[in-house]
């Protein structure tokens, strides 16, 4: 009787979770934390794949428009109509921010003069890049994402450019003395559907980072 109650209890918990928009059961590219500087973690991320398009305007507005393409491609918009899971966290880098990723085809150029983004959905680490079917949007393109270390702020709200300019600046000043040196621009990670309610909302600014003297 008390475990049938514990189920209970845990699928009610789930549901509402979901009402929320509180991520629940959903996969994440696995790490291993090396290091805290402060409210920073530095975390190695191992080898994954994602799929990735480039998108143009204001950072939200372009974070939506990636977010439909990709979602596009693993709700069946692919040459074996087939669903992929979500996984978190969504990624969003501007313009030259973007890693230095081998791709399986050409990426569309963005209009001269506008602000570019790179939007990234992680796939399952169930997937290789030979099982992965092909995206039928040829914006939307497969790319392996190397192993990697990054040093993570993470914040809750909306995630505003203000928010995250403000964010990007405090993981820059937390860098600073600490033995890690920034290798990059930083990204931005986020984790849960637009509708989560902003004090729930999980986002991290992240940048890829060496230790100093290496």
């Amino acid at each position: 009787m008390k475990s049938k109650f514990v189920a209970i209890a845990a699928a009610l918990l789930t549901s509402a979770c979901s009402t929320v928009g509180v991520r629940s059961g959903t996969e994440e590219p696995a790490f291993t934390e090396v290091e805290r500087v402060g409210a920073v973690e530095i975390r190695t991320y191992g080898e994954r794949i994602a799929a990735q398009t480039i998108v143009t305007g204001s950072s939200e507005a372009a974070r939506n428009r990636g977010f439909q393409r990709l979602a596009g491609y693993i709700f069946g918009g692919n040459t074996a109509r087939t669903s992929i899971a979500m996984t978190a966290p969504v990624v969003q880098a501007g313009e030259g921010r973007s890693q230095s990723i081998a791709m399986t085809a050409p990426v569309a150029q963005g209009a001269v003069g506008q602000d570019r983004w790179t939007i990234q959905f992680f796939m399952p680490s169930e997937y290789t890049m030979a099982s992965l079917p092909v995206p039928r949007d040829p914006a939307v393109v497969l790319a392996v994402v190397p192993a990697e270390t990054y040093a993570v702020l993470r914040f809750s709200g909306l995630a505003s450019a203000r928010d995250v300019a403000e964010k990007e600046a405090e993981l820059d000043a937390a860098l600073t003395g600490s033995g890690w040196t920034s290798a990059g621009e930083p990204v931005v990670w986020f984790y849960d559907p637009p509708w989560t309610l902003p004090p729930l909302r999980r986002n991290e600014v992240a940048v890829r980072v060496t230790r100093q003297g290496r």
